[in-house]
């Protein structure tokens, strides 16, 4: 299938050249800093983009604070309403928006389709939430006294996203907290801010239509220095941040120090435990596409498989006979399995992790490298690779974003959940088992600590209907379903005195 990207970048509304800041209509930068956005798919230029200076990003902040005045009073059904709105706008533009994610980032195509779907699965369920921010009513001690408890807007949300889901994560964030009466200021990976601006236009549109006012959606273009600007703004009272654990601890760092919020999505050092009793054909299929899904860069990624020893060789032939089938290649064309790495600081860093696992003993049963080739033009595609290791090495403990999978032998479940657990992160873990009693220690205390645990599927993805994150390291925040929207709302506790008198709490007596 051919993808004309020049007709999509039009439909986009993506320049050859493009500002550093937008608040909704209004588009605009001071600076003369220009980066250009080059495709790791070809190599090729797609786009320049204009670099935010710190005049740009303060006129977006007081647009925001302003917005945010009018933008709270709006009932929060009618909030839920224009967000419904963007959900049917993205769903018109699922195919051009999903290719652009895939030719920036360089995920698979159906990849890039998924994670627009993603955006829209949010949309859906913002749009229900927004008539359910409940609070509870409690009974008081006092007579006469009723008490209960609300939830208020919270502010601006400023919002700093990562390169390997350029939007999805963005709208976990937004659409929650426009229908919470947030605003949000987004700053997104200045490695894939092509895709941002392509949302920035599509949410406009909508906005614009419901006569919303300027400042509820911005963002702004930017490296670090924009990334610090938000960290320690107290005008941003929750700043939600996704990326490293070491850019996280800076942001969380920076926010602690002004008492603000941080909703933090970190690293991960993904395990699937594969027991005896373990059906080893969906473990293969869970295994697999975790490991080289989106070309290992998901923080959901698969890093481990802990391996029962009575299956570890039969399990491990069947991988190997598997990564033989993978295709690599243009993520635009739907037949490949694997696009690129995101650039040429990614394929070093795999390649350096490679030869760090070989120094501390680890032995490759599938060869890594980098591609060659006509096909490969770009510098960036890689090849994934299987290395058999012990747990405790130190490149086994630290999070490679690229698709190298370890394999770890164990001979007990309580050794292999150690192990699972034996890592400095605590995200999304995994149990292939067919034995009920081994499925419920791992979901139990006593089990995986991480913030997602599943049992006969893989580590990599998630449904937006449950709390997205993680523990330890990845960060302890949570996105996405279930009550993570209490992170975007200011709780209020209140008591009320119908009564004719005036008492006081645990009975404590104060005359005059």
């Amino acid at each position: 299938m051919y993808i004309d990207i020049s007709k999509i970048l039009s439909h986009l509304h993506i320049n050859d050249k493009n500002p550093a800041f937008s608040t909704g209509s209004i588009w605009g930068g001071s600076g003369t800093d220009i980066k250009n956005i080059t495709s790791p798919v070809d190599g090729k230029l797609i786009a320049q983009v204009t670099m935010a200076t710190a005049d740009d990003y303060n006129a977006v902040i007081e647009k925001a604070q302003q917005a945010f005045t009018i933008w709270r009073t709006v009932p929060a059904p009618k909030r839920g309403e224009i967000v419904r709105q963007i959900g049917d706008a993205l769903r018109e533009h699922k195919q051009s928006l999903g290719a652009l994610v895939s030719y920036e980032m360089g995920k698979s195509l159906q990849e890039g389709y998924g994670e627009v779907q993603e955006m829209i699965d949010i949309c859906d369920f913002a749009v229900g939430l927004s008539r359910q921010l409940y609070g509870l009513t409690m009974h008081s001690e006092r007579p006469g006294h009723r008490m209960y408890e609300q939830y208020h807007p919270l502010g601006v949300v400023g919002i700093i996203s990562a390169f390997n889901f350029p939007v999805a994560v963005w709208s976990w964030n937004a659409a929650l907290a426009w229908v919470c009466g947030d605003v949000c200021v987004w700053k997104p990976s200045e490695k894939t801010p092509l895709t941002a601006i392509a949302c920035q236009h599509i949410v406009q549109t909508i906005f614009e239509r419901n006569e919303v006012p300027e400042g509820v959606s911005s963002i702004v273009i930017g490296g670090r220095d924009i990334g610090e600007l938000i960290a320690n703004d107290t005008r941003v009272p929750l700043v939600s941040a996704t990326g490293s654990t070491r850019m996280g601890k800076a942001v969380g760092a920076a926010v602690g120090a002004r008492l603000g919020r941080s909703l933090l999505e970190l690293g991960g050092n993904n395990a699937i435990i594969i027991t005896e009793n373990a059906d080893l054909d969906m473990a293969l299929i869970g295994a697999v596409f975790g490991a080289v899904g989106t070309a290992g860069q998901r923080c959901t990624t698969t890093r481990r498989l802990i391996i029962h020893e009575s299956i570890y060789e039969q399990f491990k032939q069947k991988l190997v006979s598997a990564y033989g089938q993978i295709r690599i290649g243009n993520p635009l064309d739907e037949n490949n399995h694997m696009g690129p790495l995101i650039d040429a600081d990614a394929v070093q860093a795999y390649l350096d992790s490679i030869e760090r696992c070989k120094a501390e003993g680890g032995k490759f049963i599938v060869e890594g490298g980098r591609l060659e080739g006509e096909a490969y033009t770009s510098g960036c595609y890689v090849k994934p690779c299987i290395a058999e290791v012990e747990n405790q090495y130190s490149i086994v403990q630290h999070e490679t974003f690229a698709p190298i999978l370890y394999l770890i032998k164990y001979t007990d479940i309580d050794d292999a959940i150690a192990m699972q657990n034996a890592v400095p992160q605590g995200l999304s873990s995994a149990i292939m088992t067919n034995n009920l009693r081994e499925a419920e220690q791992f979901l139990s205390f006593a089990g995986s600590d991480c913030g997602i645990a599943n049992v006969n599927i893989g580590t990599s993805g998630a449904e937006i209907g449950g709390a997205f994150g993680g523990e330890k390291e990845t960060g302890g925040g949570r996105e996405s379903g279930s009550d993570a929207w209490k992170a975007y709302m200011r709780r209020q506790t209140n008591t009320i005195n119908y009564s004719k008198t005036l008492p006081l709490a645990q009975g404590i007596k104060f005359d005059l």
